[in-house]
């Protein structure tokens, strides 16, 4: 069965737009540093991917990795996808409670207004034509609706390619995948590694952030395409088995009773 490695890439998305650059502005991490991955953190990740043979020799299987991209000082990805669209009903709902009383006591004062006018937030739209976000309103990084178009929640950074020398060179096979999972509305990228030729082998990922901008007294959404840089490292050394740290098979079973 083929090994899944898990790579998290996490962008300064306000600082990338505003240098409309990704060098500095991003953080990868993966599951493999006790395998001996470097640079974990850093922009400067070389991730391992060892287990080209098993330790018989014989050829092993290829192994998989999953990039999963997140926006730093964003709403967490773990949240469900729907948690943009059920803050925003929670918050019209509330709203309307507060503006139905407000009825109730005579007329409201001009200042109410605009406080509950505040609350209901700011709606910004798609390009014509755009593709990829949905029209939600504003929310800031505690999940409540904002009027502000400097403390507003950043769209989760979309990967759109995966090309190098990694690729060119038929070492990974990246392609994007759907699946039923919540937090990535359905879609991730992963790739097959040819475990068979060790190496240093880098690649490029290509990211697509989104800005924020007003035009013609409306706010739009606007996509920047960005691109930035990593490395796996394929190694001659044998799968092993992390808990005994043997070759691949079933695990040790304990005495049984325990003895003592």
């Amino acid at each position: 069965m083929a090994q899944q490695h898990g790579i998290i890439v996490l962008f300064d998305v306000e600082n990338a737009l505003r240098t409309r650059s990704l060098d500095g502005n991003t953080y990868w991490f993966d599951n493999m540093k006790f395998l001996g991955s470097t640079g974990e953190g850093t922009g400067d990740l070389v991730t391992i991917v060892p287990g080209t043979y098993f330790l018989d020799g014989s050829q092993a299987t290829e192994q998989v990795l999953n990039w999963l991209p997140a926006a730093l000082g964003a709403i967490p990805p773990t949240v469900p996808r729907n948690y943009l669209a059920e803050r925003e009903r929670a918050h019209d709902q509330r709203t309307l409670q507060q503006l139905a009383a407000l009825g109730g006591e005579g007329e409201a004062s001009g200042a109410e207004l605009t406080r509950l006018k505040q609350r209901v937030g700011r709606r910004p739209r798609k390009q014509a034509g755009g593709r990829g976000l949905t029209a939600t309103k504003l929310l800031d990084v505690t999940g409540s609706t904002t009027t502000s178009a400097a403390a507003y929640n950043y769209p989760a950074p979309v990967i759109t390619d995966i090309t190098g020398q990694a690729v060119s060179e038929k070492i990974i096979y990246p392609a994007q995948y759907g699946s039923p999972d919540m937090v990535y509305d359905g879609w991730y990228w992963a790739a097959t590694v040819d475990t068979s030729r060790p190496g240093v082998y880098p690649y490029t990922m290509h990211v697509q952030l989104h800005e924020l901008v007003e035009q013609n007294n409306e706010l739009v959404w606007q996509s920047v395409d960005l691109t930035c840089e990593s490395s796996l490292k394929i190694t001659s050394d044998p799968k092993r088995n992390a808990f005994t740290g043997a070759g691949l098979g079933v695990l040790p079973l304990p005495a049984f009773p325990p003895a003592g």
